[in-house]
This record gives structure tokens, C-alpha cells and sequence, in this order.
């Protein structure tokens, strides 16, 4: 068959596809010409520059701006410009810009070997693995913070930092964690496997793919310019009025949230777009695995919810900048409106990070208990719930904010009633390790802490949720060891079994198990006397943000600063690991080591180019481990799709 390379041409949906005709389709290819992260560097310093020189001839003609010693049009500009040169630099605008002017866009030029990584690529595989890198990078500054606020915190009256430095650093590290967090699983695991899980051969729109991970890069770069500006004093929520009143740094602070926002709703529009249109014939809903229904409720989050994230941060610009009046009480603006359209994202956001992870343990737990996953109907219904519901409580972050009195029962009765779903997830994980004969292999020991660090996060959250109890410990460390046992204790370790579980298919090298073993017991014990003595901390009343404290709450306080000290080891375990097993003495993997019945461990070891050489037709769901009889999951021999009902496939070539 031959494949034009001007334009894409639809192949038949099971046709075989030939090394040489992928080769030739240039438009499939990965890279632009002469483009790539060395260019995106060097033309956004200079948008930077220009940026800022705009910004100050702008303000000039300003005497509230020339007088007032801080020029946020030109802050605000020079990040503008910095965000644009990236783009052009690496190449993101190109093809867009091209049409534009009515001419033929360049075709990417298909480049092989290490180079590729540093590019802008049309591979969801190789976006897949930056988004691995780029994740783990922000981890690892992340929890550098976190180690300068334990080491502040080791003694109540000695200090490291000054309080301005101390809020500031806070400030960055929540921030920094929480949009980490928003990409940790849907960046690099849900990219690189959800065309493969659903039997596609590409991403609906590879374009925008790759737009979102390089949206997510320099929207992390726009969050640290807080810190030469000076940083910002308002923890991660970023509430008015310190938001009106904070330095250049919030500015960095704000259009952060927005650049971050559009990778956010990029990247979920076209896993959505994906999912819905891409599936293999026979894959029915029914049919689909479960991690994708944990992504497809994420991306539904995505696209709906960080809109309005992204126009907060806007309104807050124009505040900065423009001299308007959203959040300004005294001007007539409203400093809740910022908590309530920071909220009616920012609880969203929480199950934008919980459930890619119990899609991870849903979909790694019966391939190590080999048993059919429990109710899987239930699993899929209470990812939808939970989607629906998130909806439906943010005000319960505003119960001391003094919101009518009257409105406190309903968000309390509607976040009590979102942990009936959530349950639900819950339930149908114990329900398919009962009487299993576990292999505890690495991944798996990830997982079973998922359920215990949930557990815990979830029963806290259920007494959260009430008014009073509420009243009682807003404010104090009860409740951010609540959400770091939810997110970090479920979302994180999720995302190093999703790691160590599919890094063979990844890379093709295996993870060294002892060093998993060491990773995994360190992280486990660490987390948990870190994080838990933070409870009674929070309870004997020690609140949040906040570098003093009594004396009698140093022992419990120093326990937990060691213990951080050591979880902080554990991370440099897995990097060892990493360079170890990848890099340094790598073991070629099995095509599947864990004898998966997934579809992604049913295609070629590396991956190909085009994932499947045939589009599977599906039989079956990937659960039916230990059934005699059970169906084959796949066809890929090119069977007719005559005999298949309700299947999405439009073309689903490798173009």
C-alpha cells in the first residue's frame, strides 16, 4: 500500500501497516526541522526581554505605575512573551501558523534515537516518557521545598528563615505539588497507554498532545520565576486580599495557574476525544479497561472544571495590572469570589488526582491476584459518581470564610455523600484481593499502600466534611496530613506502581527489585511517621503556615521532620534505581513479565512506531484471569467487524 506523504490517506481499520509506509507518511513524524529545547530556551529569554522592555514602555506613560516602584505590565508581559518564544521556539506554532497564511505547513521530519525526547514529537509514546521526566523533575524540587520547611520547623524558636521566606517557601511548595499533581498520572502513563489500551494507533489530536506537555514544562518555569520576583506570601490557594496586596511574584503566581490551565485542558479534551472515538471494534463500554474509565473521568474534570480556574487567574491579572476591581473588596469586588471559583476547581482537582490512581491499582491488582477485577461495573459507576459529584461540594473549603450559615448543611450532606463512590472504588478493590493468592511483587506492594494511606486520608476526610469538627481543626495540621495522606498517599504511590509496572513496557529494561523493595519499605514507613503524627500536632492546635509554635510540640514535630528527612531518601532510592536499571546496568525485559492480559502487553516489546501492525478487534474484557474457557481478549488477525456491536472507530489510521 502506498501512503501519500502531502496528506494523510485512511487505511482500511485492520490493514496491516508496513515499516516503509509509516516511514514515508512524513506528517506522522516527530520533531521539526532545526527546532528543540535548546531553541525554546534561547527564544523565550529573549521574548522575556522583550516582554519586560514592552512592559516598561507601556507603563511609563503611567504615573500610578512609575510612581508605584512595581511595574506588573511589564512582569506580566515579559512572562507573555517568554510563554510565546518557548512555543516558537520549539516549534508548537508552526503548523497553526503556516495555515494561517495559507501556506502548505512543514512536515515534521522523523528523528530517531535520544534527540527525539528534546523535540516537539508527535509520538504519544515518546510525549508519554517527557512527561515521566518532567513529573519527576518537579517531584524532586518539590520535595526540596518540603525538606526547607522541616528543617524550619525542627526547632520553635530558632529559625533557618525569616517569616516572609517561610510563608514563601510554602507558598511555592504546595503550589508546585498541587499542579505537579494535576499531571502526575494522566501526563506520562495515561499518554503513552491509553492508545495502546484501546487498541488505537495514535492520539485523536497528536498536535495538541504534544502542546499540552510543553504547556506543562513552561508553565512550571512560570511558577518558579515567583521565587527571583521575590515569591508570594498566600500558601497555594492564592487568596485575595494578600492577592491584590502580595508582590511581582503573584503575578508569576497567576498566569502559572493559567499557562498550567491550558495544558490542563488540552491534554484532558483530546484524551477524552480519544477514549470516545478511538476504541478498538468490540471494545464496548463494557469492555473498557479500567484505568481508562479512571482517565476518561479525569479528563472530564479537565475540560470542565480548569476553565474556570483559568479565569480566576485572569481576573486576577487584570486586578494586578489593568487596576480592576474583581477581588477588591473596597472597589466593589469580592475576595470570595476568588475562593469560590478557586474551589469550584480546586476540589475538582482533588479527584483529578485520586481517580487516574485508583484506575492504576484497579488495573495492577488482578494481574497480581490473578482474579477477575471485582464488580468492575461498580468500579466504572463510582469513577463516574465521583466526577459528578466533585462538582457539588466546594464550599465546604469556605465553611469559616463566612458564607450564609444557612448553605453549611447541603456541603456538608453533599461531601459526606461523595464518599458513597469513592467507597464504592474501594470496596471493589478489597472485593478482588479476598482470598487471592497475592504475588507480591513490587507494583502490587505499591497498590496494598494505596488502601491503607487512603484509608486513612478517606476516614479523616468523612470527619472534615462535618461543620463542627471542621470549625474545630480548619487551619491546623490535621488537615494537611489529611490531604497528604489522599493525595500523596494515594495519588504518589499509585504513580511508582504504575512505574515499576510498566516501565518494562516503557523502555523495555526491567526495574531492579531489590532496590524496589528498598524504595518501596522506605516510602511506606517514612510516609507514615512523617505524616501521621501531624494529627495530634494539628489537634493539640499547631496551625498551618506558620514558623513558630509551643514547646511542648517539639518532640512530635522533630520526629516528624526526621522522618520527612528519610522519606526525602526514599525518592533518591527510585532515581538510583532509575539510572541503574535504565541506564547504567540495564536488563532487557520479557515482552511481559507479568503475564498481563492487558492489550498493551499484547503488542511488539519495543513498542512500534504505529503500536498495532493489525487494529485488534475485541473480544473480551482484559479481566478474565484464572477462568477456564475464557475468551481470547483479541482478534488481530483482521477479523470481520460485521459481528461487532457498538464500536467507535473512525479510521483510526496511523496518520
Amino acid at each position: 500500500m502506498t501512503i501519500s506523504a502531502e496528506r494523510p490517506t485512511q487505511v482500511d481499520d485492520h490493514s496491516p501497516v508496513s515499516p516503509v509506509a509509516v516511514k514515508e507518511r512524513r506528517g506522522f513524524g516527530s520533531g521539526w526541522q532545526g527546532q528543540h529545547i535548546g531553541t525554546a530556551i534561547i527564544a523565550g529569554f529573549l521574548g522575556y526581554i522583550f516582554g519586560h522592555w514592552l512592559g516598561n514602555y507601556i507603563g511609563s506613560s503611567y504615573a500610578y505605575i512609575a510612581n508605584s516602584g512595581q511595574n506588573s505590565i511589564a512582569d506580566l508581559l515579559a512572562l507573555v512573551f517568554m510563554v510565546v518564544g518557548w512555543y516558537l521556539g520549539i516549534g508548537a506554532l508552526n503548523y497553526p501558523l503556516a495555515k494561517m497564511v495559507g501556506r502548505e505547513a512543514t512536515h515534521e521530519v522523523e528523528y530517531t534515537g535520544f534527540s527525539k525526547y528534546f523535540r516537539y514529537n508527535l509520538d504519544h509514546k515518546v510525549v508519554g516518557l517527557q512527561y515521566v521526566v518532567g513529573v519527576l523533575l518537579f517531584l524532586f524540587t518539590g520535595g526540596l521545598l518540603a525538606m526547607a520547611i522541616r528543617a524550619e520547623l525542627l526547632n520553635p524558636t530558632t529559625h533557618l528563615f525569616s517569616a516572609d521566606t517561610y510563608i514563601k517557601i510554602v507558598s511555592e511548595h504546595g503550589t508546585i505539588m498541587m499542579m505537579m499533581a494535576t499531571s502526575v498520572v494522566v501526563g506520562p502513563l495515561g499518554n503513552y497507554f491509553i492508545p495502546l489500551m484501546i487498541g488505537a494507533r495514535r492520539m485523536a489530536f497528536p498536535r495538541i498532545e504534544a502542546f499540552s506537555f510543553w504547556t506543562f514544562l513552561i508553565g512550571y518555569v512560570v511558577i518558579f520565576s515567583a521565587l527571583p520576583y521575590g515569591g508570594f506570601p498566600t500558601g497555594w490557594t492564592g487568596y485575595a486580599p494578600l492577592q491584590t496586596q502580595a508582590g511581582p511574584g503573584m503575578v508569576s503566581y497567576l498566569f502559572g495557574f493559567a499557562v498550567i490551565g491550558v495544558g490542563m485542558m488540552t491534554a484532558g479534551f483530546n484524551l477524552a476525544i480519544t477514549v470516545i472515538n478511538y476504541r478498538a471494534p468490540g471494545m464496548t463500554w463494557s469492555r473498557v479497561p479500567v484505568f481508562v474509565w479512571g482517565i476518561l473521568s479525569t479528563a472530564a474534570l479537565l475540560t470542565l472544571a480548569t476553565p474556570v480556574l483559568f479565569s480566576a487567574g485572569l481576573f486576577g491579572l487584570l486586578d494586578k495590572t489593568a487596576q480592576t476591581a474583581f477581588f477588591v473588596t473596597e472597589h466593589g469586588g469580592s475576595s470570595f469570589l476568588w475562593q469560590n471559583l478557586f474551589w469550584f476547581f480546586g476540589h475538582p482537582e482533588v479527584y483529578i488526582m485520586a481517580l487516574p490512581g485508583f484506575g492504576i491499582v484497579g488495573e495492577i491488582i488482578p494481574v497480581f491476584t490473578r482474579k477477575p477485577l471485582f464488580a468492575y461495573r461498580i468500579a466504572a459507576a463510582g469513577m463516574i459518581g465521583v466526577a459528578l459529584l466533585s462538582f457539588f461540594v466546594w464550599q465546604h473549603h469556605l465553611f469559616q470564610s463566612g458564607i450564609d450559615p444557612d448553605m453549611r448543611p447541603l456541603f456538608m450532606l453533599t461531601t459526606e455523600l461523595i464518599s458513597i463512590p469513592t467507597g464504592f472504588i474501594f470496596l471493589v478493590g478489597m472485593g478482588t484481593l479476598y482470598r487471592a493468592k497475592i504475588r507480591f511483587e513490587v507494583p502490587m506492594l505499591f497498590c496494598m499502600a494505596v488502601y491503607f494511606n487512603f484509608l486513612i486520608g478517606g476516614v479523616t476526610g468523612v470527619f472534615l466534611s462535618d461543620v463542627p469538627v471542621n470549625v474545630t481543626v480548619h487551619g491546623g495540621f490535621f488537615v494537611l496530613s489529611h490531604f497528604h495522606y489522599t493525595i500523596m498517599g494515594g495519588l504518589i504511590f499509585a504513580f511508582f506502581g504504575g512505574l515499576y509496572f510498566w516501565l518494562p513496557k516503557m523502555t523495555g529494561k526491567v526495574m531492579n527489585k531489590k532496590l524496589g523493595l528498598w524504595h518501596f519499605w522506605t516510602m511506606f514507613v517514612f510516609f507514615n511517621l512523617t505524616f501521621f503524627p501531624m494529627f495530634i500536632i494539628g489537634l493539640l492546635g499547631q496551625p498551618r503556615r506558620v514558623f513558630t509554635y509551643a514547646k511542648n510540640l517539639q518532640t512530635l514535630n522533630d520526629f516528624s521532620s526526621i522522618s520527612a528527612f528519610l522519606l526525602g531518601l526514599s525518592f533518591l532510592i527510585f532515581v538510583a534505581n532509575l539510572m541503574w536499571s535504565q541506564f547504567i546496568s540495564p536488563v532487557k525485559s520479557p515482552a511481559n513479565p507479568w503475564d498481563s492480559l492487558g492489550l498493551e502487553w499484547q503488542t511488539a516489546s519495543p513498542v512500534p512506531r504505529h503500536n498495532f501492525d493489525r487494529i485488534p478487534v475485541i473480544m473480551t474484557d482484559p479481566y478474565h484471569y484464572s477462568e477456564e474457557g475464557a475468551p481470547a481478549l483479541a482478534d488481530f488477525g483482521g477479523g470481520s467487524r460485521a459481528d461487532v456491536s457498538s464500536a467507535t472507530f473512525p479510521g483510526n489510521d496511523p496518520a
